[in-house]
């Protein structure tokens, strides 16, 4: 935990003990206290104990050494696309996917002095991105850094009133800092996408909507990528996000991944896995989960 600013390490060592006298209702967090990925837990997970990590693996680990229950972590924004090292993250880290959560970003502008000294941005690169054409249009600099909340708690440190940090609104109270600017992302419909990992899901079972998410590997052959694909349109099955990415910087074989609707047992998905499995050198199942929000 010594990897955050001062200010916040009291508040993280208080969250940290919380957690692990009742690990059950544990769920861990990528971030500073007051972090989107915060504001996340407590609106999936009202009865949660939030529990911060520094880095995703961290927030990973956790839930690995049992010392969470599960974590919450963003995969994707609807202004700047794909979290980063994610998708590599989630196949590697052995953990099922069990819910997803959409949470509506509202950045704020804080800092220790007034605005008119603010010349630099500290926060996550996520967050630079979604801001980049209200900072450049306020002749502000973006300052890369581990997370959002964490930046407050930097900026709070380093007193300097030219560095300001984006962050969650609340995170001006926790760290003592002046709001200087709200709502300042780029657009109006700025939303993270969170998935819940645990160590094990549950038969999907009861009421949906349903999704799947998988990664696969398609067998370096002409057209590999079309065969794959067609079992899920002849079956009728719903693709709603296919990403390619590579992987150990080869440039020959693409790894894909993709949330389908539906659920394993479903006859129609069934079918499609099946025909996804013979065009590819490997299929895993990451998860299947209530969608949050109906897709279409």
């Amino acid at each position: 935990m010594e990897n955050f600013a001062a200010p916040a390490r009291p508040i993280v060592d208080r969250m940290v003990a919380a957690a692990a006298a009742d690990p059950a209702r544990a769920v861990a967090f990528q971030g500073a206290p007051g972090a989107n990925s915060h504001v996340a837990v407590t609106e999936a997970f009202p009865d949660a104990l939030a529990l911060p990590c520094f880095s995703f693996e961290d927030a990973i680990d956790a839930v690995k050494d049992g010392r969470a229950d599960c974590a919450i972590i963003p995969i994707e924004n609807s202004l700047h696309g794909r979290v980063a090292d994610i998708h590599f993250l989630l196949p590697e880290s052995g953990l099922v996917i069990t819910g997803e959560h959409f949470l509506a970003i509202r950045h704020a502008l804080m800092a220790t002095g007034p605005r008119e000294a603010v010349r630099r941005a500290m926060s996550h690169p996520q967050a630079l991105g979604q801001c980049r054409h209200w900072l450049k249009a306020h002749g502000i600099a973006p300052v890369a850094y581990p997370d959002t909340a964490g930046a407050a708690a930097m900026v709070a440190e380093l007193r300097d009133p030219a560095i300001a940090a984006l962050a969650p609104p609340g995170a001006a109270a926790i760290y003592g800092l002046h709001l200087l600017a709200t709502d300042i992302a780029d657009a109006d419909h700025n939303t993270t996408r969170f998935v819940v990992l645990a160590r094990g899901g549950k038969p999907a079972a009861g009421d949906g909507p349903w999704m799947t998410t998988l990664t696969f590997e398609v067998r370096n052959v002409p057209a590999a990528l079309y065969k794959a694909m067609g079992g899920f349109a002849t079956n009728g099955v719903n693709m709603t996000k296919l990403e390619s990415y590579q992987r150990n910087g080869s440039f020959a074989a693409t790894e894909f991944f993709a949330d389908v609707e539906g659920k394993p047992g479903d006859a129609g998905l069934d079918r499609a896995l099946e025909e996804l499995g013979f065009h590819s050198k490997w299929v895993r199942v990451l998860g299947t989960y209530r969608q949050a929000r109906k897709r279409g």
